[in-house]
């Protein structure tokens, strides 16, 4: 499980930030931000809430609950009328192990049937 600490300096790296120009952009000290990255201490929920929005990420990503980088707005999209990709994760987990490779399976059926027929469309 990746700590707090690491996942924030990862983050600020593939940002191309320095601590100076994260803590200017947060209204933050240089020294916080190498105290968070450390994990000397802990943001508090409100600037946890201010990072993961930051970032663009969920406060479980930043937390290392989940490696699923994926921010709230994506999860809140709608793929069809009345079903969002919350609501298909959700139902994917709540099936068991042999279902859900099956989904896994189709999806990537589907993908390389995708990938096919972009490729007839360009030649």
């Amino acid at each position: 499980m990746r700590d707090l600490g690491a996942t924030l300096a990862l983050l600020r790296s593939e940002k191309g930030l320095g601590q100076k120009q994260m803590g200017a952009s947060l209204n933050l000290s240089i020294s916080a931000i190498s105290s968070y990255e450390k994990n000397v201490h802990a943001p508090d929920l409100k600037m946890l809430c201010r990072l993961a929005e930051y970032f663009n990420v969920t406060t479980d990503y930043l937390l290392g609950r989940t490696e699923y980088r994926c921010s709230p707005e994506t999860l809140k999209q709608y793929i069809a009328r009345d079903y969002a990709i919350q609501d298909m994760v959700n139902t994917v987990l709540s099936l068991d192990k042999e279902k859900q490779a099956s989904i896994v399976n189709f999806v990537k059926y589907m993908k390389h049937l995708h990938k096919e027929s972009s490729g007839k469309s360009k030649s």
